[in-house]
């Protein structure tokens, strides 16, 4: 379960459709009050969190969640028109875990929102990816494609289990570059083009299943 928190109801409608047409369940709530007290019965998954909000603001909600035993583990991402770097610095010191500035689009928050709870969850050494012909075991640090391995190379396999975590989600190349080469990677999103296309040229017929999304980016699915 995600909780949306936003005294916009389009922002705040919008964000909880998106992320239930993805898969994921989400409820909405118009101000921080509604938050705290629907916390107190149940804890969710990830609070999205607007910081400009009427009588409480997010970064003072942020607090209290994070000052209880009970939801100080919720993984928290701010959501804000506020886009300086003093701003997100505030919002990640008092202890948000990701930032989006307004204006962003809903599948940069889809995401991010995924990012946050692969993080948040527990390692798993033994992990075993399979979609179509595709199997990537984590613990072997082994790929096959129809039983066959096949060798990538570490940034191939960092990006095709980052998708395989990440099934139908579409990313951008910025993501890709963030996700996979890390937040202070410099190069050119080019570099996602050059090493997709080599993935898929190395996953053979299973190379369909990357799919680019003309505008956007690129995503992994099954082809029947």
């Amino acid at each position: 379960m995600i909780f949306c928190v936003d005294d916009d109801s389009t922002i705040r409608d919008l964000e909880v459709y998106t992320l239930e047409q993805m898969g994921l369940k989400a409820k909405g709530f118009a101000d921080g009050k509604a938050l705290l007290c629907a916390l107190k019965s149940e804890k969710p998954q990830l609070i999205i969190l607007d910081i400009m909000m009427p009588e409480i603001d997010g970064l003072e909600i942020l607090r209290q969640i994070r000052s209880n035993s009970e939801t100080k583990k919720i993984p928290v991402i701010m959501a804000t028109a506020k886009g300086t770097e003093m701003d997100k610095i505030g919002g990640l010191d008092s202890g948000a875990d990701d930032y989006l500035v307004k204006p962003f689009s809903m599948m940069e928050m889809v995401s991010r929102v995924k990012a946050v709870l692969r993080r948040s969850e527990p390692a798993n050494d033994g992990e075993e990816l399979v979609i179509g012909d595709i199997v990537l075991n984590d613990k072997e640090h082994i790929v096959k494609v129809l039983g066959e391995r096949i060798t990538l190379t570490l940034k191939e396999y960092d990006m095709l289990k980052f998708f395989l975590r990440n099934k139908g989600v579409v990313f951008s190349r910025d993501t890709l570059l963030n996700e996979v080469w890390g937040i202070d990677y410099l190069g050119e999103s080019r570099t996602v083009d050059m090493h997709i296309k080599t993935l898929r040229k190395k996953l053979g017929e299973a190379g369909r299943y990357i799919e680019t999304v003309i505008g956007v980016g690129y995503k992994l699915e099954e082809k029947k």
